[in-house]
Formats: structure tokens, sequence, C-alpha cells
């Protein structure tokens, strides 16, 4: 029963870190490969790259919570979220991204 999980490939859950800027701070983040593979995907369909993508996703964490006191476990959580509806997911943040534009283009 657990050979399709104990059986994986090692490399899937290596550690890997990534230096970052998180709130104007370059720091490391820490997350097996696997997870940063999928924060990958994630990022490139919101039309960013990682580093912005993860950017983005403190920042916005800090604005709704006050704090993020672990950032790679909130990323761990993320990518769950997303394997378990990936287009409900990914449709929902594409609307918040366009309403954001549009918000952003009445300011100015």
């Amino acid at each position: 029963m657990c050979t399709i999980f104990a059986g994986q490939d090692p490399t899937n859950y290596e550690m890997h870190s990534r230096s970052v800027r998180l709130a104007g701070h370059s720091t490391s983040v820490r997350l097996e490969k696997k997870f940063w593979q999928i924060i990958d995907h994630i990022a490139h369909s919101q039309g960013m790259n990682t580093g912005k993508f993860l950017s983005t996703l403190y920042d916005e964490a800090l604005d709704i919570n006050s704090d993020v006191t672990n950032f790679a476990s909130l990323l761990r959580c993320s990518c769950i979220l997303y394997l378990s509806e990936p287009h409900g997911v990914l449709d929902l943040a594409n609307a918040e991204l366009r309403q954001q534009a549009e918000l952003e283009k009445k300011v100015v």
C-alpha cells in the first residue's frame, strides 16, 4: 500500500534553499524540491517569476494576518491547497489579479 509513497524518487524530498527578497529583506527559504516545482508552476500560471510570486504572497499574507510566522509552512500549505483544486484556486487567483489591475488603472 505504501510503496507508491515510500518508493518515490528521493530527489522529490531533497531539501533546497532559495534566496528571496521578502518585504525588502534578503532571506532564504528551504523546501523540498517537489514543493519548489509546484510553486514554480503556480507562479508561471500567474504570469510571474517565482521571486515575484513569493514576494506578492508574503506581502498579502502580512496584510491579511499582520504577521507571517512560518513562511515555509505557508508555502507548503499553499501547494496542498493548489493540488486539492488546481483550476478553482488558479481561476480565483486570476480573477483577483484582474480586479487588482482594474483598481490600479482607476487610481492612475
